[in-house]
């Protein structure tokens, strides 16, 4: 696989295993927050992804038990508010920073699937919006933070929302910024499946390697098709569609899974 970024990052854990990424928000002691590197990091890893054929699923995640991610770290000077900044940095630092990392979660070619441990805030939130998959676990929450700090929704957030909720509930956790447990983002639709904190990562490492020996162009298709829709009339998404179809006919996938159906067996996918 290529090189993920031309150092280690700290605070970013990156390993590879049987087809899958793991990348893991790794600092604990302060929420798994993120520093401005480490957001280059993460977009540097979902990016290679994209184009590393052996990888074949990515796994998002956090360390320890209590936080998934809560947000930057304002420590960083370069995170924290600099009341010497221009018009127009604050804008160009979002740009660059939490819309770069939601951006790259939701344009990876390779299903990204969050293992959410823990406490998700603000931007931490949006990131776990922007995945694939969802499981949680069962002492996991999602919070809406901007409003408790008087600030805007940023990070994608109310994108994020307005697309996978009703707009009057979108709208009540913006509002509101009261957190939302895991079983609640079940019901809701936020998140796919809760289990117990010792059965998380299992359990998302099963769906991760069901993924990993799926069609890989197939589900890139139907990830990419399925973001589109929102925002796409029927003509576009049925020629959208088409398109995919016709760049997907001529996969070996394909040509194994007619064969594997012909022959009644389970096809061997090998993701190209």
């Amino acid at each position: 696989m290529p090189p993920l970024a031309d150092a280690p990052v700290d605070g970013l854990g990156v390993t590879t295993a049987d087809g899958v990424l793991w990348v893991t928000l790794d600092r604990p002691s302060r929420g798994n927050s993120v520093t401005r590197r480490m957001q280059r990091g993460l977009v540097d890893a979902l990016r290679t992804a994209t184009g590393d054929p052996t990888t074949r699923a990515v796994v998002l995640t956090g360390a320890g038990d209590r936080h998934f991610c809560t947000g930057p770290d304002l420590s960083d000077p370069e995170m924290a508010p600099d009341p010497t900044r221009a018009p127009g940095d604050a804008a160009r630092i979002l740009r660059e920073g939490s819309q770069a990392v939601v951006s790259a979660i939701l344009d990876c070619e390779k299903p990204v699937v969050c293992a959410l441990n823990g406490t998700a805030a603000g931007v931490g939130a949006s990131m776990v919006l922007a995945c694939d998959l969802v499981v949680a676990a069962s002492t996991a929450r999602i919070i809406e933070i901007f409003v408790k700090r008087g600030l805007a929704p940023d990070g994608g957030a109310a994108y994020l929302l307005a697309r996978k909720l009703p707009m009057n509930v979108a709208k009540e956790l913006l509002f509101f910024g009261r957190p939302l447990d895991a079983e609640h983002a079940h019901r809701i639709g936020l998140v796919n499946a809760v289990v117990e904190p010792e059965e998380l990562h299992p359990f998302v490492a099963g769906w991760a390697s069901e993924l990993a020996t799926g069609p890989t162009r197939a589900i890139a298709a139907a990830k990419a098709l399925v973001n589109a829709a929102p925002d796409t009339d029927r003509s576009a998404a049925f020629f959208a569609e088409s398109v995919v179809v016709e760049q997907v006919a001529g996969t070996d996938d394909v040509a194994e899974g007619v064969a594997a159906f012909l022959d009644r067996r389970e096809p061997r996918f090998t993701g190209r």
